[in-house]
């Protein structure tokens, strides 16, 4: 099994990473339900041949709670397996909300700031002020973000520790 990642993937705000194997896509799908199946008490997901979502199992569920969605293709003859750990859909839905949200109050706000200096006009005083507000609102965002993965780092070194394990047995055995 080799693995690829760069340093552009571990500053992301959903972390992802690739994994050769010599697996068919079958037989690593297999592989991985034999695994989960065996570490059900510690991990739960969802497993097809083409796309896996796996999360650890814990007493409570907060909205910093990670899953691995691991896609599983065909790349120069080889099984590739990308990783990329993130919240739930919702939440992450909610954060790229919240991005589109500022970023687009952003432009607005400046954009007004820009055009009252361009007409020497006095009647959006508060717009540079607005955009640096919107600016720090995604500061903050990406804040929660970080926030959120420092939380779950134990769960998303289980989830990385599963990605890797669940190709070994097999391979030990070819």
């Amino acid at each position: 099994m080799k693995t690829e990642e760069t340093t552009l993937d571990k500053i992301r705000t959903r972390p992802r990473f690739k994994m050769f194997t010599s697996l068919s896509k079958e037989e690593y799908a297999e592989n991985l339900k034999k695994y989960l199946s065996e570490h059900k008490d510690e991990f739960s997901g969802n497993i097809n041949k083409e796309v896996a979502t796996i999360q650890v199992e814990t007493e409570d569920d907060n909205y910093w709670k990670p899953r691995l969605s691991l896609r599983i293709e065909i790349e120069d003859e080889q099984t590739a397996v990308r990783g990329i750990f993130g919240p739930s859909s919702a939440v992450w839905t909610f954060f790229m909300f919240l991005y589109f949200s500022f970023s687009i109050l952003w432009m607005t706000f400046f954009t007004m700031y820009y055009v009252e200096k361009q007409i020497n006009s006095k009647e959006f005083p508060w717009a540079l002020s607005a955009s640096f507000a919107m600016l720090l609102c995604i500061g903050l965002t990406y804040a929660a973000a970080r926030f959120g993965q420092s939380k779950a780092k134990d769960e998303m070194q289980r989830l990385r520790r599963f990605a890797e394990e669940s190709t070994l047995p097999f391979e030990k055995k070819n």
